[in-house]
């Protein structure tokens, strides 16, 4: 009914963009923080590997967000940018998707709403990288790892910005409910084969789920008492 407003050229939301004004002028929804610096580094994951982290500064506080690298990749991913170079970190370095961050990401998202999560990933992928391959957007000119890193740190405030907990920002904007939710059912890697194990099994990962568990807790430990 609110939004059922009509011009001449059809329905407006004029409306609704008055309401969620008025929502922020009252304080019911706190106002959203913009964009101050982004600044990139490179760092080291678990594996010992250089990857891809983010500092993302609003007008209130500082946000981090570090990339996850998998050691298994296929022909649909996106490209993982690194560096190339054998002479320095085995060619695995990631300089070059740590200037792209802070020379051509960062300059374009200052000021932005850390908010607008779908705008903000839309810009990086589709307008600022722009690079598409048979499958997709390809990400391959920034890197999917500059991204990547960007991206979750955009969310982490934005979720920080909205006052909720990173999961229910994260099923918000998503567009699930938000009114129930349920822990995930912990799966536990007991047997490992495929390219990475030194044996010919052909199945990657052999996983067991404690599917009849009461809480995630109880799921945790009959996981770690079978293994």
């Amino acid at each position: 009914l609110v939004s059922w407003y009509d011009n001449e050229w059809g329905y407006s939301n004029r409306l609704i963009d008055l309401v969620c004004h008025m929502a922020v002028v009252d304080g019911t929804v706190p106002a959203p923080s913009k964009i101050v610096s982004i600044k990139a580094r490179e760092i080291f994951d678990s594996r010992g590997n250089p990857t891809v982290e983010v500092d993302l500064l609003t007008d209130v506080h500082l946000f981090r967000a570090a990339v996850p690298s998998g050691a298994s990749t296929g022909i649909y991913e996106a490209l993982e940018l690194r560096d190339g170079d054998k002479k320095r970190l085995l060619g695995k370095g990631v300089l070059k998707a740590v200037s792209n961050v802070n020379d051509i990401l960062a300059p374009k998202l200052v000021g932005l709403d850390v908010t607008k999560q779908s705008e903000i990933d839309t810009l990086m992928v589709e307008t600022i990288d722009g690079t598409q391959n048979d499958w997709g957007w390809s990400k391959s000119s920034l890197g999917a790892n500059a991204i990547l890193a960007v991206s979750m740190a955009v969310c982490r405030a934005g979720a920080a910005s909205m006052q909720m907990p990173l999961y229910e920002y994260i099923a918000n904007i998503a567009g699930r409910p938000t009114d129930k939710y349920m822990m995930p059912v912990p799966s536990f890697n007991v047997i490992n084969g495929g390219s990475h194990a030194g044996n010919r099994l052909a199945c990657q990962e052999f996983m067991i789920l404690p599917v009849g568990a009461s809480t995630f807790k109880e799921a945790l430990i009959m996981g770690c008492e079978v293994y």
